[in-house]
């Protein structure tokens, strides 16, 4: 008599992941707001491509129309909509992006100032990188400092929370600061950027003055203001 072999059944495996992704946070007129996102692409075309994007529509009052239709813009521009924030899921058309829960705040809430016993402040963490980041790679470390020994290529990426320091050339994207540490600094020892950003606000290699460009040169928040200065 034959023998039956009956397959093994596999156990399904699950597995958790964080990424970092972009919160989007339209405001009105609709219109002026992608305006902005327009002159992002014109100076950095690939920037969002690949990278999760929530759109958070909080501050504004859009018909379920209005955000297919917002999305729908998102998604000529190539923004990929990951998932939505700030609006109640039921009403919503089919085929729109879940709405998601649960994200946790990047941004500092100030809050008013109280008299508290001073501490000091906990280790901070770093990453080193002793080899150049080359042209595609993309690092992202949320800890802390990131110091790059070599360059960064063209079309790489480096996100940090805390500093990041380039003791090279810098041609790719540095953003710092990125869980709302606005007392990041970006510093490089040759300013090719592409983009520069620290919590949140940002300059492209046009806003970059000539006479800075392939100098030694650090980026720093003043108030809500970009500053990108020699490095002496």
């Amino acid at each position: 008599m034959d023998s039956k072999v009956v397959p093994k059944r596999q156990i399904m495996r699950l597995r958790g992941r964080s990424y970092v992704a972009f919160v989007f946070t339209p405001f009105m007129p609709i219109m002026n707001w992608l305006e902005e996102i327009d002159a992002t692409l014109t100076h950095s075309p690939d920037f969002f491509a690949g990278r999760p994007i929530v759109l958070d529509l909080s501050a504004v009052e859009l018909s379920s129309h209005g955000i297919t239709h917002l999305v729908s813009n998102l998604e000529g521009r190539g923004v990929r909509i990951l998932g939505l924030e700030g609006v109640e899921a039921s009403g919503l058309d089919s085929g729109l992006p879940p709405v998601l829960s649960g994200g946790r705040g990047c941004l500092i809430q100030q809050a008013e100032p109280k008299k508290v016993e001073v501490q000091p402040p906990p280790p901070s963490s770093s990453l080193l990188l002793q080899n150049p980041v080359r042209s595609g790679q993309r690092i992202v470390f949320t800890e802390g400092d990131v110091t790059v020994l070599g360059s960064v290529g063209s079309g790489a990426e480096i996100v940090a929370s805390g500093s990041i320091h380039v003791y090279g050339t810098l041609r790719g994207r540095a953003m710092a600061g990125i869980n709302g540490n606005s007392a990041a600094r970006i510093y490089c020892q040759k300013i090719e950027a592409e983009l520069l950003a620290i919590d949140g606000y940002y300059q492209t290699a046009e806003d970059i003055g000539e006479t800075l460009r392939r100098q030694p040169a650090q980026a720093w928040l003043d108030g809500d203001v970009m500053r990108i200065t020699p490095l002496n």
